[in-house]
């Protein structure tokens, strides 16, 4: 008897480290940084700098986190890539959370399949309060960068997705970023356009995998012919506030053009 009660002793000891990792990993402050050229003509050089967040869900904005973002410099843009909330996130800590990311520069927003399920007013009502701008299927030129256009989808999950009228107003300008919330939609902008960047979160990058196996593929950002793309395996979690094998991010993504 005394051995099955230390065998489940041990056996408890083992499971409760491996929760606490999982936890203590889905509570990390890892901010990325990536970088690529746009290619152009002209013999001047200049840098767009932005940050990319989605997948907050519950979690806290907090100054170690800003902290941490400052210390790569200024920044022209933010860009909250979608599921900045979800049923039963305190309006607080929605409030807060876009409070202190507009604090570092101009401000954007995507719908993602989670948000609406605080109230789309109470979204529309804290972005307006900040100064941020909600992008759904339209455009915005980058206050810091003219040459330089921003296109936000809606999420698939709202069946208002429209990627034609999103990019309608995008010929005025040189240079194109496209944000989704999902990666699904990709392939349907290159249909239309060849973005300099596209942007996506959702996927929590499997958020529990072993090894090569998960739900969903690890994120990634990838450079082809001076065009990026960049899933992020997101900075928040769903469902349970646990990871393994799929470290939440946030990103710093410098553009030289």
């Amino acid at each position: 008897m005394k051995i099955v009660w230390n065998s489940m002793l041990i056996a408890l000891g083992v499971f409760g480290s491996i929760f606490a990792y999982m936890y203590a990993l889905a509570n990390r402050k890892q901010v990325k940084q990536h970088a690529f050229s746009v290619k152009t003509d002209q013999l001047e050089q200049k840098q767009l700098t932005l940050f990319f967040i989605s997948d907050i869900h519950r979690r806290k904005i907090d100054e170690r986190l800003l902290n941490k973002i400052r210390k790569f410099g200024p920044i022209d843009m933010v860009i909250i890539g979608g599921d900045l909330a979800e049923g039963g996130v305190p309006v607080a800590r929605i409030e807060e959370n876009v409070e202190k990311l507009s604090m570092l520069g101009e401000l954007f927003f995507i719908w993602g399949n989670n948000d609406r399920e605080v109230g789309e007013d109470v979204i529309r009502r804290i972005l307006q309060r900040h100064g941020g701008t909600l992008l759904e299927n339209s455009a915005s030129g980058i206050a810091s960068h003219p040459t330089w256009c921003l296109c936000g989808t809606d999420d698939p999950s709202s069946n208002n997705v429209d990627i034609s009228r999103a990019l309608q107003n995008s010929h005025r300008y040189k240079h194109l970023i496209v944000a989704t919330h999902s990666p699904v939609l990709f392939r349907k902008v290159k249909e239309y356009v060849q973005p300099d960047l596209m942007l996506a979160g959702h996927t929590h990058g499997g958020q529990i995998r072993i090894g090569r196996f998960g739900l969903h593929p690890l994120g990634k950002f990838t450079v082809s012919n001076a065009k990026a793309t960049l899933i992020s395996n997101g900075y928040g979690t769903s469902i349970i506030p646990l990871r393994f094998g799929a470290k939440p991010e946030c990103h710093i993504i410098r553009i030289r053009y």
